[in-house]
């Protein structure tokens, strides 16, 4: 049986989960139509999304459309999740693209057309809610083509639309306008309509077919996923027109691409590109050890059903392997995705109820393992986690799994903008045994040295190896990193090569007719505990830098609106680097502080009246301007303080 793994993604309330729905109803996978409105959609299970009415995490179900099995991914449409849609794009043969005919194209929708493109996925426009008043097709197809830079081939027409009997008529692929837009990337259909030659429809559909699976066409059918209008002929294009899932023999490869929980633990939900997985199968990822398949329920219409084996092509939920979101089995497509940006919003996370803390910790780990873009830092010792963030929904996702989940209230502090401080020069620090107060049984001198952009932390033994035990340098190590999580500023340090300059040390001791004595012998905690003093000293003569998060933005604007929306980019620290008309629209583009986009966001509507098209993504870091940098309030003891650290954490 023919399959496709099918993306229905779209801007948030496009329409995207009804449509699932009503694929799904068509098709006769459920007897009857869920609603998001009651929560009652088979793909949106979370209590969040059922309550919100909004997707979270992307949802796997499939349906038969004829002798075609389609897999669908309803993936989210908020802007906080679009790294949960980049991870669903990696694993699609093609996507459907929701765009409502009441509001049109929007800041979401080029932010996901963007991606498809780079990644290269054939997709098909479905112009949603023709039935709601307001609708206008017309406007939203040019808009699709000025704004997207595609020139959609359109398969349907609509008569009654902005009615609730709006219906939806086939175009022949052997009209005209069908024609006119193959023949522009089809030489021989493009030879006979230039000779007024009569191009059948048979052979349009092949030159179509072929335009489509390279990415070079994409059809747009209208419609209205609640009255079920034009569904019918959407389900024929993508039975007709898509490229159908490759059954590749030969080597095992997958993609990992989604991790969750059900009441069984944790499954991995993998994309066969090609050979089959067995149940037992060793299976190794990345450079772990090998590991074993122990269950795996493959996607089908029927539901995700245990299997002994998935076969290439399929979708399924694999138990047995600890894989990471973006891991990869063998030697898969490696498509142009997971280029993830940090987060650029952080926030303290605290349990309503203070005996909860562990069990806060516990769950808030395990959310960090399903969702990579979830950067969460656990303070046992001070019993605090600091979360960063890409949006303030995120928040709320957070604390509604936390407690759906885990039973765990949790709140949170002021967000903050996330930045960073990067070291400016060199410094050395040298601390000695029993001197000057030190009470560890350890002495230690680093060397930080400044390291280029995008370095990140490199910890270097220097001579030290061969001289000091191999724990004592790994503990060293430990305590570096765990120092530079919070810098001069209180924010983390990165960018700098960290190097041994010295050690000393006690070797193991015992008293006379006794076993191993600690209060004589240096142990892994003397050096672990001591690098951070001698990390904070070193800081302080180097110096750092407080660099902030730097947003590259892209916003299509109406031409009467440029002046003004200029002039508040440039109050709000916009700098502008490109600009360029594209269908009677400015697109402009540059970098802003990510500090000033929610500004940006909440004052284009009433500039552009609404038809501003704006998307940002993380750029760079720079250092901040100004004499008095942004800090963030240390948590636990200050190594920079020796007498109060040395208090706070005895020997």
């Amino acid at each position: 049986m023919a399959l496709v793994n099918l993306g229905i993604v779209a801007h948030v309330d496009a329409g995207k989960t009804s449509l699932t729905e009503r694929l799904l109803y068509e098709a006769g996978a459920v007897s009857r139509l869920g609603s998001v409105d009651a929560g009652t959609t088979r793909t949106d299970s979370m209590e969040l999304e059922r309550r919100r009415g909004i997707t979270i995490r992307a949802a796997v179900t499939s349906i038969a459309i004829g002798d075609l099995t389609v897999n669908l991914l309803d993936t989210p449409g908020h802007p906080d999740f679009i790294a949960e849609v980049e991870r669903s794009l990696a694993v699609l043969d093609a996507a459907v693209l929701v765009v409502s005919s009441v509001e049109g194209v929007q800041p979401q929708t080029v932010a996901i057309w963007r991606a498809l493109r780079r990644i290269g996925v054939p997709t098909v426009f479905f112009l949603n809610k023709v039935d709601r008043r307001g609708a206008d097709v017309d406007r939203v197809v040019a808009q699709v083509g000025h704004r997207l830079g595609v020139r959609p081939v359109v398969l349907t027409t609509v008569v009654g639309q902005g009615t609730r009997d709006a219906r939806v008529r086939a175009v022949g692929l052997d009209a005209e306008s069908v024609v006119q837009a193959v023949a522009e990337v089809d030489d021989a259909v493009a030879t006979r309509w230039l000779a007024d030659e009569p191009v059948r429809a048979r052979d349009a559909r092949r030159a179509l077919r072929n335009a489509v699976r390279h990415a070079r066409l994409s059809p747009l059918v209208c419609g209205s996923a609640i009255t079920g209008a034009g569904v019918r002929q959407l389900c024929d294009l993508l039975a007709d027109l898509l490229p159908h899932s490759p059954q590749r023999e030969g080597a095992l490869s997958g993609t990992v691409f989604a991790v969750d929980r059900d009441g069984q633990g944790r499954r991995a939900w993998l994309r066969l590109w090609s050979g089959r997985l067995s149940v037992r199968d060793r299976v190794r990822l990345a450079d772990a050890h090998p590991q074993t398949v122990t269950q795996i329920a493959v996607v089908e219409p029927a539901g995700a059903q245990v299997r002994p084996s998935v076969s290439a092509g399929q979708i399924a939920a694999v138990r047995g392997l600890s894989a990471r979101i973006g891991e990869h089995v063998g030697d898969p497509p490696r498509r142009d995705v997971y280029r993830f940006p940090p987060p650029t919003r952080q926030a303290v996370v605290e349990p309503v109820d203070p005996t909860q803390r562990l069990a806060m910790f516990a769950g808030l780990a395990e959310l960090a393992d399903e969702d990579p873009l979830v950067d969460l830092r656990l303070d046992e010792q001070q019993a605090e986690a600091v979360v960063r963030l890409h949006g303030e929904v995120q928040k709320e996702v957070l604390a509604a799994l936390m407690e759906d989940r885990y039973g765990v209230r949790v709140r949170f502090s002021g967000t903050l903008t996330a930045c960073i401080e990067r070291v400016a020069g060199s410094g050395t620090a040298e601390e000695r045994v029993r001197e000057r107060g030190n009470p560890y049984l350890a002495g230690l001198g680093l060397r930080i040295d400044a390291a280029p952009v995008g370095h990140g932390v490199e910890f270097r033994p220097g001579v030290e190896p061969g001289r000091l035990p191999p724990a004592f340098v790994a503990a060293t190590e430990e305590g570096v990193r765990a120092a530079l999580r919070q810098g001069r500023y209180g924010w983390p340090v990165t960018d700098c090569t960290v190097t041994m300059t010295a050690s000393r040390y006690w070797p193991r001791q015992s008293r006379p007719h006794q076993k191993f004595d600690k209060s004589i012998s240096t142990v892994a905690a003397d050096f672990r505990n001591l690098a951070p003093v001698v990390v904070a000293a070193a800081l302080c003569r180097a110096g750092t830098r407080v660099c902030q998060p730097i947003e590259r933005f892209d916003v299509n604007l109406p031409s009467y609106a440029v002046e003004t929306v200029m002039a508040a980019l440039g109050r709000l620290g916009a700098v502008v680097d490109a600009t360029a008309v594209a269908g009677g629209y400015l697109e402009v583009s540059g970098t802003l502080p990510s500090a000033r986009v929610p500004q940006v966001v909440a004052a284009l509507p009433d500039l552009t009246g609404g038809e501003a098209v704006l998307t940002t993504s993380f750029d760079h870091h720079a250092p901040v301007s100004g004499e008095d940098p942004p800090t963030l309030p240390r948590r636990g003891p200050d190594p920079g303080d020796r007498e109060a650290w040395f208090r706070a954490v005895p020997r």
